[in-house]
């Protein structure tokens, strides 16, 4: 039976390119949309979103597709950049592109596209669908390079029952080529890189322009001062660049890293050595757990676990109580950041993920202090 009209998100990047290109060689009725996320202005910088919005309808009219667009922007900034800046506040680091996902690009859009008659919409993501036994399952791509699962762990059955990934059985570099082949005209765009708002602009600098910056000082573990930072929030954990912290003599020559902050007294803690044992866990708790299929598969299990994209996943077992995973790993994972997402996996099966709320590193929580991390350092070696 025909499927009825499928729009596909054309973003002006070669990947909806291709998924739209594809999508265009089959019998049934294809339209595409450019959103618009966010919007240019001369104090939040430049935005690529005329150029980018250009690319798309060229791609449109290449393949002889009907263009729709829609401006996003007021949706993007209440339910994405909002929460974006207030966790930085707060002293963690934000996965912004999983909240884009779910409320934006499989919601709004959907939304949006369903308006205009679609049965089911489209996008460039690399990643998989499939129906198994009457449930849909979110999985890996076939390249491991490019798999986006991981900021998709937060869509349900809906979404996915109406949603199809023209790109998730390719490699990039076939992509690539098939646009070329194709004539079209992203064919050697770069990629966007990054946060879609930020651009190539430095984080901090965005940042300072919602969160004023307040100078602070930085400590060793043991308290000694070392330098003096403009605001803790502009810090994460394992983060190495940006420290300011120059030669000293009672230093071993070894880069210095961000271990912990104490956001209440505007502390940053920070260690010589990538390695150190200040940003080892081999524990982390997880709140607002999504499950795609709506429910877990039992309330302790064996998994595999990402705390950062493009990271191998790790051995765990995770224990539920409420809906928060207590996740403990295999073996000890380095810079675990509040904030950032942990998703789960069985092979190649996303099975969900939540919010990281803090490990059992010594400074696992972003309000932690020197005395709590100094008990957690000798939790860990008694």
């Amino acid at each position: 039976m025909p499927l009825g009209l499928t729009m596909v998100g054309v973003s002006g990047g070669v990947d909806s390119s291709v998924a739209a290109l594809l999508l265009s060689r089959g019998s049934n009725p294809l339209a595409g949309m450019f959103m618009q996320n966010w919007e240019e202005d001369e104090r939040l910088g430049p935005c690529r979103a005329d150029e980018d919005r250009r690319d798309a309808v060229a791609v449109c009219a290449r393949l002889g597709i009907p263009f729709h667009a829609r401006n996003f922007a007021r949706e993007y900034w209440d339910q994405v950049f909002e929460h974006f800046i207030a966790e930085y506040r707060a002293g963690r680091t934000p996965n912004p592109d999983v909240l884009c996902n779910r409320e934006i690009k499989f919601k709004t859009f959907l939304d949006h596209a369903r308006a205009l008659g679609a049965e089911r919409i489209a996008t460039g993501h690399y990643a998989r669908i499939e129906c198994r036994d009457g449930q849909w399952l979110l999985l890996r791509a076939l390249d491991s390079n490019k798999d986006q699962s991981y900021f998709l762990h937060a869509l349900g059955q809906q979404q996915l029952a109406a949603t199809v990934f023209p790109l998730g059985n390719m490699l990039k570099p076939e992509v690539r080529r098939l646009a070329l082949e194709a004539d079209l005209p992203t064919h050697a765009k770069k990629d966007s890189t990054g946060i879609c708002f930020i651009g190539e602009r430095d984080i901090r600098d965005f940042l300072g322009r919602y969160i004023p910056a307040r100078a602070g000082e930085i400590h060793t573990p043991d308290g000694q001062r070392i330098g003096e930072h403009p605001g803790c929030w502009y810090f994460t954990l394992g983060q190495r660049g940006g420290l300011g912290i120059g030669g000293r003599r009672d230093s071993n020559g070894e880069p210095w890293y961000v271990v912990g902050k104490d956001v209440s007294r505007n502390i940053v803690y920070a260690v010589q050595g990538q390695a150190s044992q200040w940003l080892q866990s081999h524990a982390l708790v997880a709140s607002r757990i999504n499950w795609i299929t709506g429910t877990p598969s039992a309330r302790e299990f064996r998994c595999t676990a990402m705390i950062r994209y493009r990271q191998e996943p790790q051995a765990c077992t995770v224990t539920l109580v409420g809906n928060e995973a207590n996740v403990q790993f295999d073996q000890a994972q380095r810079a675990v950041s509040p904030g950032q997402s942990a998703v789960f996996y069985q092979g190649e099966i996303c099975l969900g993920g939540g919010v990281i709320e803090s490990s059992d590193a010594p400074f696992g929580r972003v309000d932690a202090n020197m005395a709590v991390a100094a008990q957690a350092m000798e939790a860990s070696h008694a």
